[in-house]
């Protein structure tokens, strides 16, 4: 397969959706994004990586780190975690408190806000948030194989100050004894992690080993074990886009897990990752365009969990 024309093709065929949707307007950085960014990036095996578009722009990734972030506090805490938030898919949007308040402070999964603030909490399991925000950022940069990889200082202010909603999610799960760690604190990791800054191909690059059982197909690293690798890609699947992750599953059919800041990552087991980035979302918060341009490459390239 020409991997190469395939990214070009795919883009030709969204060009139609470029600036459609609406960025993310509620936090203000995110806002003074050019809503007709479009990139495509397909990262394989051997590491390679093909590009299209603005694949070289980096962008926050906003909740995709919540997949990195989870790795990590797997790590750290085991199968504990999963008395503190669920693996169920939420159908509420990614920052809604009805839900966390009738589960008694127990986020429903991970990937929502409520979920990857109780994730932070246990990344930084006793230590500091500086310290925990400094290891995400290693896996990312290792991940990617690149140094550049950086948080973007702009974006993390930006989610400090209109971060209202997460403080009330945050002290909502810490009333019903659900942190560990100071609120403020915990909260620190989460908008900085939210603001990291990455482009497709190093986004691609860097999550290449969900693709492969845990492993990283060029480093050879046993970055994690492959049974954690699988149910990261489950919950990708399951609850990565919020209550539009059913949707994306019948029109796409890979695990993923979407940003506001209008990238999209998807993980195609045993071939590579796919990342798309267009800032304009539609109204579950997907980026509107980069789901267009999933679902033209899977009609393309058959490509699919469902086969």
């Amino acid at each position: 397969m020409d991997l190469q024309k395939l990214v070009d093709d795919v883009l030709k065929d969204v060009e139609v959706y470029r600036g459609h949707g609406e960025v993310a307007s509620y936090i203000p950085a995110l806002k003074a994004v050019d809503p007709r960014k479009l990139g495509i990036a397909v990262a394989a095996e051997d590491g390679s990586v093909y590009c299209a578009g603005d694949a070289e722009e980096p962008f926050s990734i906003q909740s995709i780190s919540k997949v990195f972030m989870l790795n990590l506090a797997l790590d750290h805490v085991g199968a504990t975690l999963w008395n503190h938030v669920g693996r169920e898919p939420s159908g509420s949007p990614f920052n809604s408190i009805v839900q966390l308040e009738a589960e008694k402070g127990k986020p429903r999964n991970p990937l929502i806000n409520a979920g990857a603030i109780v994730v932070c909490d246990n990344v930084m399991n006793h230590g500091t948030a500086d310290e925990a925000v400094s290891e995400i950022l290693d896996f990312m940069r290792e991940r990617a194989g690149d140094a550049s990889v950086a948080i973007d200082a702009n974006v993390a202010q930006s989610e400090n100050q209109a971060g209202f909603l997460n403080r009330s999610l945050a002290y909502f799960v810490s009333a019903f004894g659900n942190l560990r760690n100071p609120v403020e604190d915990v909260l620190s990791i989460y908008f900085r992690q939210c603001a990291i800054a990455m482009s497709c191909r190093q986004l691609a690059r860097a999550a290449l080993y969900l693709a492969f059982d845990g492993n990283d197909p060029v480093t050879r690293d046993a970055v994690t074990i492959s049974s954690r690798a699988r149910r990261i890609n489950a919950l990708m699947l399951t609850c990565g886009h919020y209550d539009n992750s059913g949707d994306f599953a019948y029109r796409i059919g890979l695990p993923g897990k979407s940003g506001v800041g209008g990238g999209i990552l998807t993980v195609v087991p045993g071939f590579g990752t796919v990342v798309v980035w267009s800032p304009g979302l539609n109204s579950a918060g997907t980026s509107l365009a980069g789901a267009a341009a999933l679902e033209k490459m899977v009609e393309r390239t058959g490509w699919s969990v469902f086969v």
